[in-house]
């Protein structure tokens, strides 16, 4: 795939919904490698069969081909609510990139892509999705939807985040996951993409916005997004380096060996604790890594969704 052909002069994806698709039908073609074996096939119409359900739409044609149990799934059943928040501060677009491509993401584009591959996945289920953008300002809302329409909308938007970059922006995520909260009123699934620096200094008022996302019995997915090389390894040449802040131009001149270690065991400790608290509040907790593929992704989407269903 020449990558290089999906992007456009601003540095964003010329044909989002292009990439998206392809990396979704690349994970599907993999999935044969994995537990969800036999669901590529039409896993927008099937869901996997559990022990004491009537076997009345066993679908037994499926089951010769895969030798696993699947159950036809009717169009309203399949009709699934899902909302994704994009956090857009400053920090979110490290590092800088001109030219982003599916081997070359910072924070945001790797969100973007990621996003518009869950957009992928939940169209061609017939599901409402529904996305919210936040910087230091509520940059986006749309309701759930399912139009085509409305995809396109929303596929724009989402490129648009890329390609129009904030300076020095940071973020107010706890005020804006309450505006968000209040605007869900049917249960729906909600993925949130952002890279959680906000909430280093006041980690109570994140899960008290976090607490209210799962109100009204919603299923809140974190998909905690970070540059793991630079972000948790810290992995920079040891001169003498400046480190700017993005959202506050605030810098500190420093040899990055010097606190190397004392930054990844801080670190460490942080996403630690944000996991554990994830789990204490029955938040799905990911480690969303830009430098990886979007496996993980998709593959939580499908985990949560069977939990959903």
């Amino acid at each position: 795939m020449d990558i290089q052909k999906e992007i456009n002069k601003t540095g964003g994806f010329t044909n989002l919904e292009l990439l998206a698709k392809q990396v979704v039908e690349g994970f599907i073609s993999g999935m044969h490698k994995s537990p969800f074996h036999g669901f590529s096939a039409e896993f927008a119409e099937h869901k996997v069969y559990n022990n004491g359900e009537s076997t009345k739409h066993i679908d037994w044609k499926l089951f010769a081909k895969t030798d696993k149990l699947f159950t036809k799934r009717y169009e309203e059943e399949t009709n699934l609510r899902c909302h994704i928040i994009l956090d857009n501060s400053s920090s979110m677009h490290y590092p800088k990139i001109n030219e982003h491509s599916i081997n070359s993401l910072n924070k945001i584009s790797f969100s973007v892509l990621a996003a518009a591959c869950l957009m992928n996945i939940l169209k061609k289920q017939r599901d409402a999705i529904g996305l919210s953008i936040y910087s230091d300002e509520y940059d986006y809302y749309a309701p759930e939807k399912g139009s085509e329409r409305h995809h396109q909308m929303l596929l724009n938007q989402l490129n648009h985040t890329i390609t129009d970059p904030p300076v020095e922006k940071n973020t107010d995520t706890f005020r804006f996951l309450h505006q968000i909260a209040e605007k869900i009123h049917r249960r729906s699934m909600i993925f949130l993409f952002t890279d959680m620096l906000q909430a280093s200094s006041s980690p109570e008022k994140l899960f008290e916005a976090l607490r209210h996302l799962k109100y009204n019995k919603h299923e809140v997915i974190l998909f905690h997004t970070i540059d793991s090389e630079k972000e948790i390894n810290f992995d920079f040449n040891n001169n003498p380096t400046r480190f700017v802040d993005v959202e506050t131009g605030e810098f500190i001149n420093l040899y990055a060996d010097n606190i190397k270690e004392n930054y990844k065991n801080v670190v460490s400790s942080y996403f630690y604790d944000l996991k554990m608290k994830c789990a204490q509040y029955d938040i799905k907790y990911v480690l969303a890594d830009t430098t990886k593929d979007f496996n993980k992704i998709l593959t939580t989407y499908l985990v949560e969704r069977q939990k959903f269903a």
